[in-house]
């Protein structure tokens, strides 16, 4: 069956989206007629100029189908309606009453009809075999060639996981003429809507690419051709575009099937009642990013596969078609807004032309070039703390067809990376106890490694694995140990339980050494020492090598032992292979929210220098086993510590600095500024957070003679001696931002205030900058379309791509 459209399912050129709410609340007013005739009233005011009369669809869609792309109980509805449906054309309407709302679903139901219950439309389907039906399915008809099932199948058509919800009497037409106009029989659904549109794309070369249309604006057109590949087309690159008006799905049905086999098909289709993420899960899917493209990512620069770009943690870009000659010249190529409200932080992926940037709760997939949607999941927290302190998500992971992302409700899920569907979802922790997911997975062979976040909360911390195919847990490493662990002995009593140490930052991975390296936040309480003990308290701050394949530690280094500042260690890993005062070594180069540069040897963890990459008075350097050496009085205390560099925000903080081996310098954005830590018992709560700051600072002296004022910049330092090579000013922000090194010996900056700057990688030079007129709170990024160079960024909730101007034509 090449090709199956009805009107249950959502339509081809409509944006997808794939709502899961745990709210599935009923209509409180159900099918009363006086609710029906309230909620007409309010539909012809406010609703029927986009949605048209009685539902049938206008500027907006058809709402007299039955089927709503944001999810299908009465919540959803009411939801959507309240909350609009961000990046589109459908508004808010808060104003509505609840009773006003609920009238406008009971009015909106009532369009559809009586839908027949499963047994009746298993009874029209003339008793056939819908054990013979699927294999009728995924065999002889070739259904699943262009139709998915649970994941089983292709993704031209669309989903029929849900099929059952159609009238079978319907399901027969279409499948006997597929060119009929979707018009359901009387008592089933109503409305009517045409098949979605056919274009065939004619190219300069002479060759014709016919295909589903995904979407389409003044200049650009998606498509999805037979095959299941997506099509990016410009169309002013075009010789011609057309629409045909007769659908893909071969009309021979009739003459290739027997009636009973027909029957057994309807029977099968029937008994699809909902997607089940249980069967998605266990789906085989072919194709897509393998492994082996993860690990050699720098070989295609034109595609950002990763989180940092590569598994090394570089953050650096080869692409070098905007260089220091023409930045000057950069201009905006597109913008495109995100649903939400908090500030992006996601570094965006790009797989071939295809970008996928996260929100919490959303993934959008973009045309890299255009910025136009392709797909778009949104997922509705399942439960929502109170307290709930970081709304935020960084980012994305994929493998084969599937993309990876955290929830705020502290969720795993997997989606299918072509449509935005889900495929499996796994529980990762309690989110009322604190936890979340709020950065980027990390592919590791067959595995997807993440953390969680917690550790204001005296969540204790892990890192997790799972099978990227199925979602089955395969290990959990706790960040701080139990009784009988090694470092036990480094927590006060009971304090490990509420020890914090959370792992959210995406790690690194030397595949030679096939370690993966991983770094650990703050201990709980985070100012409060009393509780926890004057100990190390491992493994906070701390950065651990771990066996992918185990989940065994292989070694630590601790930057900051019995940390009472705040001063988590999560921040970027950079794994280098270079000349080390004459001797070739694994390096690794981490720049702390401690303020000191540091190069460790990554096959032992010894430590090999520590510099100051900003002003440091907690430290006057390291003993002969790596321990940093604490000045008296800089911990946080009752009576309160001195006035130390740097503040609880760090010299640095999580966004990405950069590794040029161009250069061999490291580039990261700092912040120079100090505060007094001054300690409050604080009695520890489950799911409340478990800080232990004294109300106000405390009153103490300020900075002494000679110390610094307060600065911010973004500098260049030479790993070798750990010196500044040079140092660009910026606006001083609450936390610092992330910056790309690229081939052409550019970097750019992101800056608190909203600018992008691009700057002479060599002379630290202002090259250009753009104003977004938004909080940046994200790292830069860069990738090319058709030979063209783009540098993304986020900026308050909106991407936006830069690019130079196109040549004359």
């Amino acid at each position: 069956m090449k090709k199956l459209w009805f009107l249950t399912l959502v339509a081809i050129g409509a944006d997808v989206a794939f709502a899961q709410r745990a709210d599935t609340t009923r209509n409180p007013l159900g099918n009363s007629p006086a609710a029906i005739a309230a909620g007409q009233r309010v539909y012809d005011q406010t609703c029927q100029s986009c949605h048209g009369a009685s539902g049938q669809g206008d500027r907006g869609p058809a709402l007299d189908t039955g089927t709503f792309t944001h999810g299908r109980e009465d919540g959803d509805l009411f939801h959507t309606i309240r909350e609009g449906v961000p990046a589109s054309q459908m508004p808010p309407f808060r104003g509505l009453t609840d009773e006003q709302v609920w009238q406008l679903v009971s009015y909106i139901r009532s369009l559809a009809g009586p839908v027949a219950p499963p047994a009746a439309r298993d009874a029209a389907s003339s008793g056939g075999d819908p054990a013979a039906g699927e294999a009728l399915f995924f065999g002889k008809s070739a259904c699943a060639s262009c139709h998915e099932v649970n994941g089983r199948g292709g993704v031209v058509g669309p989903d029929l996981s849900a099929a059952g919800q159609t009238p079978i009497d319907w399901l027969r037409r279409k499948i006997l003429d597929p060119n009929s106009s979707a018009s359901p029989p009387a008592g089933g659904r109503g409305g009517t809507v045409a098949p979605p549109q056919v274009v065939v794309a004619k190219t300069q070369d002479g060759r014709e690419i016919r295909g589903v249309q995904r979407n389409e604006d003044t200049f650009s057109v998606q498509m999805v051709d037979a095959s299941g590949q997506l099509h990016l087309f410009d169309k002013l690159t075009l010789a011609a575009l057309r629409v045909e008006n007769t659908s893909l799905m071969p009309g021979d049905y009739a003459t290739k099937l027997t009636r009973r086999e027909i029957d057994n098909l309807l029977a099968y289709l029937g008994k699809l009642g909902e997607r089940d993420l249980t069967k998605t899960s266990a789906a085989a899917i072919p194709g897509g990013i393998t492994f082996d493209r993860l690990l050699n990512a720098d070989a295609e620069p034109h595609n950002w596969l990763m989180y940092w770009g590569n598994l090394r943690g570089t953050h650096f870009s080869a692409l070098k078609q905007i260089d220091t000659t023409n930045a000057a010249r950069l201009q905006l190529a597109w913008a495109f807004p995100m649903p939400g409200g908090s500030v992006l932080e996601a570094t965006p992926l790009v797989v071939d032309g295809v970008m996928y940037t996260t929100q919490p709760g959303t993934v959008v997939a973009l045309d890299a070039r255009t910025g136009r949607q392709i797909w778009r999941y949104a997922r509705e927290q399942k439960v929502r703390s109170p307290y709930e302190i970081n709304p935020f998500n960084r980012g994305a992971a994929v493998l084969g067809q599937r993309l990876y992302v955290g929830t705020l409700d502290a969720a795993l899920v997997a989606l299918d990376v072509r449509t935005g569907r889900p495929l499996w979802e796994r529980q990762v922790a309690d989110s009322m106890l604190g936890y979340s997911l709020t950065s980027a997975p990390l592919i590791v062979k067959d595995k997807v490694l993440v953390g969680v976040t917690g550790g204001e909360f005296g969540a204790r911390g892990f890192l997790d694995a799972y099978d990227a195919a199925t979602g089955a847990r395969l290990w959990r490493w706790y960040s701080v140990p139990a009784p009988g662990e090694p470092g036990h002995d480094t927590w006060l009593g009971e304090s490990w339980k509420q020890g914090g140490s959370p792992m959210w930052l995406t790690g690194s991975y030397d595949p030679d050494l096939n370690l993966v390296y991983w770094t650990v936040g703050n201990p709980g309480p985070q100012i409060d020492r009393s509780a926890r003990g004057d100990l190390d308290n491992l493994f906070s701050d701390s950065v651990v090598a771990i066996d992918p394949d185990t989940g065994q530690r292989k070694w630590h280094y601790q930057f900051t032992p019995n940390d009472g500042h705040d001063w988590d260690s999560c921040q970027d890993l950079v794994l280098v292979d270079r000349l080390w005062r004459g001797e070739m070594r694994k390096l690794l180069l981490h720049a702390d929210r401690n303020g000191i540069f540091y190069v460790i040897d990554r096959t032992n963890g010894k430590l090999l220098s520590g510099t100051p990459f900003v002003h440091v008075n907690w430290t006057t350097g390291f003993d002969r086993n790596g321990r940093p050496i604490e000045v008296p009085g800089s911990n946080s205390s009752p009576g309160g510590s001195f006035f130390v560099y740097p503040t609880l925000g760090g010299g640095t903080n999580f966004q990405a600095p950069s590794y040029s081996p161009l250069t061999g310098w490291i580039y990261l954005a700092y912040a120079e500024n100090g505060q007094r830590y001054v300690s409050a018992p604080v009695p520890f709560e489950a799911g409340r957070q478990y800080i232990g700051r004294a109300a106000g600072g405390g009153d103490g002296p300020g900075p002494r003679p000679g110390e610094p004022l307060r600065s911010a910049g973004i500098k260049a330092l030479d790993p070798e001696t750990g010196k500044m090579v040079w140092d660009f000013k910026i606006i001083q922000g609450s936390l610092t931002n992330g910056v790309l090194a690229t081939a052409g010996d550019v970097v750019f900056g992101a800056i608190r205030d909203g600018n992008l700057v691009a700057l002479d990688a060599k002379t630290g030079k202002h090259l250009w900058h753009a104003e977004t007129g938004a909080n940046m709170a994200a790292s830069p990024m860069s990738y090319a379309v058709d030979g063209r160079q783009f540098v993304a960024i986020s900026a308050g909730n909106t991407v936006y791509a830069f690019t130079l101007p196109k040549p004359p034509r």
